[in-house]
């Protein structure tokens, strides 16, 4: 079940009295204990109610109300949202946690959250349908898309390589024999025990995820790495190191999209397209 967990306000938190050094790290370890138990989804402080603004619905009416807000045992300075077994479990995890407002006395209020069963018959299927597209937009809103590269057993050189070219930044590597489970017979072709499994590096901002794969034949086709670089520069720099043994596929230029723009495909047969953006 997911419940949500509310931290009461204080006459602190309303004042905009910051937490302590030793309370955010108390908070933080408590957080992380809750994070390695998969229990804490999502979670957050709140800024005083004096930066808040509410909308009172009164029929066809709204109307807007500028904080502060009086009422200072009601309002909500945190919350989490966890997922939990039962509201014992919930209740147990909250007893662990260090008091939220420090010294303050306050009160931190845990509400379990409606699921779909809660609203029997009237809840249709044509209404839980609707709900289920909906969290399916919502949980690719929040997916994201990264090359996986298949390098046939040059894995190891080629994260040595954008190394150099590109300052790739290594961030783990391992092995099919470092694997947590055997490789099933007949995988891999022979040699290649000691190769890449899987693997991470990252260039500027984007991680990038490669292996050996499980046999020497690798084609790279139909798609290109594209690299913007902030200067002409720069952009020179690594257009010529991923050029080095590679091929070049277009010089860099200036194009009506771009100061400094080429393509070059690398030693291992990766495509780039190297550009600078307009500004």
């Amino acid at each position: 079940m997911k419940v949500a967990v509310f931290v009461k306000a204080s006459q602190s938190s309303e004042a905009g009295i910051m937490p302590s050094q030793q309370l955010l790290a108390d908070m933080g370890l408590y957080n992380e204990q809750l994070v390695q138990a998969g229990i804490m989804k999502d979670g957050a402080g709140l800024h005083p109610s004096s930066k808040g603004i509410r909308v009172r619905f009164s029929g066809n009416d709204r109307t807007v109300i500028n904080g502060p807000f009086a009422e200072t045992k009601e309002l909500v300075a945190g919350f989490w949202t966890w997922e939990v077994e039962s509201m014992e479990q919930a209740v147990e995890w909250l007893k662990k946690c260090p008091c939220p407002m420090g010294e303050e006395e306050s009160d931190v209020e845990i509400r379990p959250l409606f699921e779909p069963d809660d609203f029997g018959q009237e809840f249709t299927p044509e209404l839980r349908a609707k709900e289920a597209n909906l969290e399916a937009r919502l949980a690719m809103d929040n997916a994201n898309v990264r090359p996986y590269l298949f390098f046939g057993g040059r894995c190891e050189e080629a994260l040595e390589f954008y190394k150099t070219a590109m300052h790739a930044k290594i961030i783990m590597v391992m092995r099919f024999n470092e694997g947590p489970e055997p490789t099933p017979p007949g995988m891999l072709a022979p040699g290649f025990e000691n190769k890449v499994m899987h693997c991470s590096f990252q260039v500027g901002s984007m991680t990038v995820m490669a292996s050996d794969g499980c046999d020497d034949k690798s084609r790279f086709e139909g798609f290109r790495l594209a690299l913007s670089v902030p200067t002409e520069a720069a952009a020179d720099r690594a257009f010529n190191a991923l050029a080095e043994g590679g091929k070049i596929d277009m010089p860099l230029v200036k194009t009506f999209w771009s100061p400094r723009y080429g393509m070059v495909t690398d030693k291992f047969g990766i495509g780039w397209m190297v550009q600078v953006p307009v500004s």
